[in-house]
């Protein structure tokens, strides 16, 4: 089983969504402090960001925020956050907001969110690190990447041994238990080298 003394939460920065989105980003930050469980950030004041941050710091949490330069007037850095670290670009935020964290939780959201929980997958299964990622699929929210998913994997473009590396659930407990007992699989090396065999006909012309 695993302990998680922060989780780094990826969410929208957009003000202009259900209210629904931003009571659930103020529960999970309730619950994180609650927890003892700190949380690793972007950095924003608005949007489900900032509903975040701001419910972890009233219940006593932790919050750790790390913004680029450029966003930090754009996503109104939150200036209240136990420690606002601000870097030159996107790059050092994704690396840096990594670092500070045992493991990886989506919300909704948007562009932002999608690529940086689909980044530290990637990471997970070349093992570039060995931190779990989650999927709160809250409202059905990421239904449709879901299935998305499945068919991407039944494709064989997800191999079988890689198909849970993101773990789903729409309550977070359950999520944050799923994420503690994860065990992802060593890479493949064998698997990243092997290509498929064509009859000549069915070569593309360039390979003939």
């Amino acid at each position: 089983m695993r302990a998680f003394h922060r989780l780094c939460i990826y969410c929208g920065s957009s003000n202009n969504v259900d209210a629904r989105y931003f009571a659930l980003a103020q529960q999970v930050g309730t619950h994180l402090a609650e927890a003892g469980i700190g949380v690793v950030y972007g950095g924003g004041s608005v949007g489900l960001m900032g509903a975040l941050a701001d419910a972890a710091l009233a219940a006593g949490g932790e919050v750790i925020g790390v913004i680029p330069e450029k966003l930090r007037d754009l996503e109104l850095g939150h200036s209240g956050v136990t420690k606002l670290v601000v870097v030159a670009d996107m790059h050092q935020r994704k690396a840096a907001m990594a670092a500070y964290a045992d493991g990886f939780i989506a919300l909704p959201g948007g562009w932002g969110t999608l690529e940086e929980i689909f980044e530290v997958t990637t990471w997970t299964q070349l093992r570039y690190h060995d931190k779990p990622v989650g999927l709160f699929n809250k409202f059905g929210f990421y239904d449709g990447l879901i299935t998305f998913l499945e068919h991407v994997a039944n494709e064989g473009f997800i191999r079988p041994r890689h198909r849970h590396l993101i773990q789903v659930a729409s309550e977070l407990g359950t999520l944050l238990a799923l994420l503690a007992q994860v065990q992802h699989p060593e890479v493949d090396a064998s698997a990243l080298q092997r290509r498929p065999s064509f009859a000549a006909d069915e070569r593309p012309s360039g390979d003939r």
